[in-house]
């Protein structure tokens, strides 16, 4: 039988709105001392979310996009292999193209932090 704490949270994760998961990003980000901002705004309710993490150290970014894994559950994944900002921005301005609903959070960190509490693939 399934967890009746399991059922609430997953219950509570479907109903949460993208720009309410959003701000609580920015504000982990925030809290952990590093620089975030909404690059680009989707919708409010059921945007997909782009976050670009900046590694203000050596220079370095990295790009992740919002997936489902193989139990349903949302994971993190790198769409595009490349550490170069401008590489990392076509990709973005590709992906807008897509699809206008997108959301884009940038991310600066001395560390490179990504500041996502879900599963990131290959990490």
């Amino acid at each position: 039988m399934a967890s009746p704490c399991r059922t609430v949270t997953e219950r509570f994760t479907l109903l949460l709105s993208t720009d309410v998961w959003v701000g609580a990003l920015i504000r982990r980000a925030e809290m952990g001392g590093a620089f975030a901002v909404v690059a680009r705004k989707g919708d409010p309710r059921a945007g997909a979310v782009l976050v670009k993490a900046v590694n203000r150290g050596d220079g370095a970014c990295r790009l992740y996009a919002e997936a489902t894994g193989p139990d349903g559950d949302r994971i993190w994944m790198q769409p595009h292999a490349s550490t170069d900002e401008a590489a990392l921005d076509a990709y973005v301005q590709r992906s807008l193209r897509i699809d206008p609903d997108l959301w884009v959070v940038e991310i600066e960190d001395r560390q490179g932090r990504h500041f996502l509490t879900e599963p990131v693939a290959g990490e």
